[in-house]
């Protein structure tokens, strides 16, 4: 027994591990081995505490700026002050409000784009205006159809010669109304200036008396339908305040159709004066911007309308487009659907019309200086029937005997 506790002591006391090649008895190995742990805890710790310094060190370089105009600028700033403003600001964000007056025609999808036509003189055919035998005979002294798939010039009389465009300045009238009112539903009073106006200048008119109240609806349809002069300067008085500011408005409109060079307009009704002219194309253009508007596009494609009551007409005054109601049995090779006359003495008879062919191409036809009105409406009959839905080689050909006839008209 006592031979045995002495070899477990000894095998104790000879216990020993290896650590880096060297033998360590186990509490030598224990030692050395809390030792390396204490180490490495200490390093990590330094690391880490290097670590954060580093990107202390670099946010407090970071300067991050908000954009002022946004949503989150919520913060003052008072120079170096420490008790600036911090403030919670709400921003409030407002939907824009489209303009439905503005809005585009089905039509217009068409239409060539923007207001510079295609136009050269040699390219341009000339109208029949010495046979009057024939189906294609013009009277008119001024003419022009524009083909707007294309906006090319197709054939014309005096296309870019200034003259009087009488009524056919409410196509104006009425694209300006269109662009600046706000309700169709407001009403306007007729005044006792509008009535004296009309009377005094002998101007057609719809038929309305001082006190007589009418919608906006109601006077544009009255300033095309009727070619009602009362009808239109109460729209240009609901509009800019007066005829005279209205008439600033019709001539920005001018501009920026690009037409002010050869056009330039007085009042907003039509009536004679030296100052007030324009073209047949320039007239062209402008009926061209109203067909691109929706709401214009309405109103000159109505046959037929009602008025709100008047003191003379309880019911309402029935008017109508008698252009389009006169051209509707007739064939010109397609549909006019709207239109515009006009009569001055110095301007004769005039009308710009437009038209859908049968095989769905889009004209506009102006005319001027007719002996009459029913001559005007068949200088647009001839005038579509001999050009439209036909090649350039095709009025070409045809074009040949009316150059030769005005030539020899000429000797």
């Amino acid at each position: 027994m006592r031979n045995s506790r002495k070899r477990r002591r000894s095998l104790g006391r000879r216990t020993y591990r290896k650590r880096n090649g060297q033998r360590l008895s186990v509490r030598e190995y224990k030692l050395r081995r809390r030792k390396e742990i204490l180490v490495h805890t200490v390093s990590l710790a330094a690391g880490v505490a290097i670590l954060v310094t580093v990107f202390v060190f670099i946010m407090s370089k970071v300067h991050i700026t908000l954009p002022k105009d946004g949503p989150f600028d919520t913060f003052t700033e008072q120079g170096d002050d420490d008790e600036a403003s911090h403030d919670i600001v709400d921003t409030e964000i407002k939907e824009v409000e489209l303009n439905p007056f503005l809005e585009k025609s089905e039509d217009a999808r068409a239409f060539f784009k923007g207001y510079k036509v295609d136009y050269m003189e040699t390219n341009v055919a000339h109208l029949n205006s010495n046979n009057k035998d024939k189906e294609d005979y013009v009277d008119s002294s001024y003419a022009v159809l524009l083909d707007l798939d294309t906006g090319k010039v197709i054939a014309g009389r005096g296309a870019k010669t200034r003259m009087f465009p009488a009524s056919m300045t409410k196509i104006l009238t009425l694209l300006v109304a269109a662009e600046h009112i706000k309700s169709l539903d407001d009403e306007y009073e007729i005044n006792e200036g509008i009535v004296q106006y009309v009377l005094e200048n002998d101007c057609s008119n719809v038929g309305l008396e001082a006190g007589d109240k009418q919608t906006v609806r109601d006077l544009m349809y009255g300033t095309i339908l009727k070619s009602g002069a009362d009808a239109a300067i109460g729209l240009a008085e609901y509009v800019a305040g007066s005829q005279e500011a209205f008439v600033e408005l019709m001539n920005q409109k001018v501009a920026e159709l690009g037409l002010s060079s050869s056009a330039h307009f007085t009042n907003c009704v039509g009536i004679f004066d030296e100052d007030l002219y324009c073209t047949p194309l320039d007239i062209a253009i402008i009926l061209k911007a109203a067909e691109e508007n929706k709401l214009c596009n309405e109103v000159l494609h109505t046959k037929t309308y009602t008025t709100s009551p008047t003191k003379a007409a309880p019911n309402g005054i029935s008017i109508s487009n008698l252009f389009i109601r006169r051209i509707e049995d007739k064939d010109t090779l397609g549909t006019v659907l709207g239109a515009k006359t006009g009569y001055v003495h110095q301007a004769g008879s005039c009308a710009a019309s437009y038209e859908v062919s049968a095989q769905g191409k889009h004209y506009i036809c102006v005319t001027a200086k007719a002996y009459s009105s029913w001559r005007c409406i068949y200088d647009h009959v001839a005038i579509y029937t001999t050009f439209v839905d036909k090649t350039p080689e095709e009025i070409a050909n045809e074009n040949k005997d009316n150059i030769e006839a005005s030539n020899e008209a000429l000797k």
